[in-house]
């Protein structure tokens, strides 16, 4: 196998891994035997550790986009903000909200690669949630306003699952958001 598809492939098992394990104490040794190889062959496809990590990020971030790109056009901006919360709280949108929280919080705190990719991420990210609004209706100046607290608001009830397990009482502020994010783009 070519050394850039070998590494595009351990980088998507990796990630696996990742959104089943979180990034918080990854080790490489049992990742690389999770995902059928060594440590050091992972250290040959990826210059570090660091490296490696990044591009576990750029994959799921990728991923995440992916997923908000393929929902279904929402009929209007209420429902879109509905929609995508749905979407952050279950199967692989979930899981990827999750790894970016952990980043996310690693990156607070300086630590690289995390605060360089969060960045990078989020910017794409943001895109991807702008867009979504634009064809739910929301003009594309507003919708990037509305983007930028639907994403802090989201980011902020993840981690309230975190602790108080109970989605269901979340459902009211996200409705709350909603009708924001109406009074924004309308």
């Amino acid at each position: 196998m070519e050394t850039s598809t070998r590494r595009e492939a351990l980088g998507d098992a990796a990630t696996d891994y990742a959104l089943e394990h979180g990034l918080i104490g990854l080790s490489l040794r049992p990742l690389a035997a999770a995902v059928g190889t060594s440590d050091r062959m992972l250290l040959y496809h990826f210059k570090d550790k660091d490296d490696l990590v990044a591009a576990v990020l750029r994959i799921s971030n990728d991923r995440a986009i992916a997923e908000i790109r393929a929902l279904p056009r929402a009929a209007d901006v209420r429902r879109a903000v509905s929609d995508l919360w749905d979407a952050c709280t279950t199967g692989q949108l979930e899981r990827c909200q999750r790894l970016y929280v952990q980043a996310a919080a690693l990156g607070l705190l300086g630590r690289e690669p995390y605060l360089s990719v969060v960045r990078e991420s989020n910017q794409l990210w943001v895109g991807a949630l702008v867009d979504y609004l634009v064809d739910a209706g929301a003009t594309r100046g507003r919708a990037r306003r509305a983007a930028v607290l639907l994403d802090a608001t989201f980011m902020g009830l993840m981690l309230d699952l975190a602790v108080e397990p109970g989605p269901a009482a979340l459902r009211r502020t996200v409705r709350d958001l909603a009708n924001a994010v109406v009074a924004i783009t309308g």
